[in-house]
C-alpha cells in the first residue's frame, strides 16, 4: 500500500492507496513543531484503526509547502515505515511542463493538483484549491501549467475579521437563509459565504477569458464543497485531488525505475 502526505500550512491530509483506489484518508491539523515520533505515533494510531497494518505500508509519497516539517515526515516515514519516501520538489521530473518566470517557486501543492487535474480531466482546466490561500491554478489543453492566482484563504481571513473586530462572534460557515441577513450572525454568513463566491466565480471567469477554449473547472480543498454549491463556474469538486496527484506521481516514478 501506498501512503500519500500533502502538507499543507492549515492542515495535513493523508490518505492509503490500495491498486489506484484511495482506501482511506485523514486531516490533521499542522502543528509545525511536530517531531516524527509524534507523527509515527499518530499515523500508526490511525491505520489501526481503520485495520491497517503498518507493515503493509510499503512506499510513502510527500508534498509539502512548510520547510521546517520535512525533516520530521521524512524521519517519520524512515522510522516507522522503513521506506525512504518520494519527495515532491523542483527537482523531481513528473512530465509537467511549467510556464512561469521561476518554475522552481511553484508550490509542490499546486503542481501536484495540476497533474492530478490534467491527467483526470484532459484541458484546458481551472483548478480552485481552498486551502490556507485560496489558489487558482489554469492548464493548458495541452497539459501545460500556464500560471495562476493566489488570494487569502477563508479561514485566515474570517480569523483576521473576527480577531480585529471585537463585537463580532464567531460564526459557522454555513449557507445563510437569505442574502440579506437579519442579524451579525446572518448578516457574517451571507457576507462571507457570497463574498468568497463572488470572488471564485469573478477570477476563473477573468482567467477563462484567457484560454482560446472555454476551461473547464474543478474545485478542491476544504471549503470546496461550501463554495461550490454557490458558484456559478465550478464544474466538478474532487476534495481528493492532491492526494490523487501524489499517487500519480509516485506511479510516473516507478514506471522510470
Amino acid at each position: 500500500m501506498l501512503l500519500a502526505v500533502d502538507v499543507g500550512n492549515t492542515n495535513i491530509m493523508i490518505g492509503v492507496f490500495e491498486q489506484k483506489e484511495v482506501k482511506v484518508c485523514w486531516r490533521l491539523a499542522t502543528n509545525w513543531n511536530s517531531t516524527e515520533d509524534e507523527l509515527g505515533i499518530v499515523v500508526k494510531n490511525l491505520l489501526h484503526h481503520s485495520g491497517i497494518s503498518p507493515r503493509e505500508i510499503s512506499a510513502v509519497v510527500i508534498s509539502s509547502v512548510v520547510p521546517p516539517l520535512m525533516y520530521s515526515i521524512e524521519r517519520m516515514a524512515e522510522k516507522y515505515f522503513s521506506v525512504k519516501p518520494l519527495v515532491v520538489g523542483p527537482d523531481l521530473e513528473i512530465g509537467l511542463k511549467i510556464l512561469l518566470d521561476n518554475p522552481r517557486e511553484i508550490g509542490a501543492d499546486r503542481v501536484v493538483n495540476a497533474l492530478a487535474g490534467y491527467t483526470l480531466y484532459g484541458g484546458p482546466l481551472i483548478i480552485v484549491d481552498f486551502g490556507t490561500a485560496t489558489t487558482f491554478c489554469a492548464i493548458s489543453a495541452e497539459g501545460e501549467y500556464l500560471g495562476g492566482a493566489i488570494a487569502p484563504g477563508i479561514g485566515i481571513s474570517v480569523e483576521a475579521l473576527f480577531e480585529k473586530a471585537a463585537k463580532l462572534p464567531r460564526v459557522e460557515l454555513i449557507r445563510p437563509p437569505k442574502t440579506i441577513g437579519k442579524n451579525t450572525i446572518s448578516s457574517l454568513q451571507s457576507g462571507i459565504i457570497y463574498g468568497f463566491v463572488g470572488q471564485v466565480d469573478g477570477i476563473v471567469r477573468r482567467m477563462a477569458k484567457e484560454f482560446p477554449d472555454p476551461p473547464l473547472v474543478v474545485a478542491t480543498g476544504g471549503f470546496a464543497l461550501l463554495i461550490a454549491r454557490e458558484s456559478e463556474v465550478i464544474d466538478r469538486v474532487n476534495p481528493l485531488l492532491t492526494l490523487e496527484g501524489l499517487h500519480i506521481i509516485y506511479q510516473k516514478h516507478q514506471k522510470k525505475l
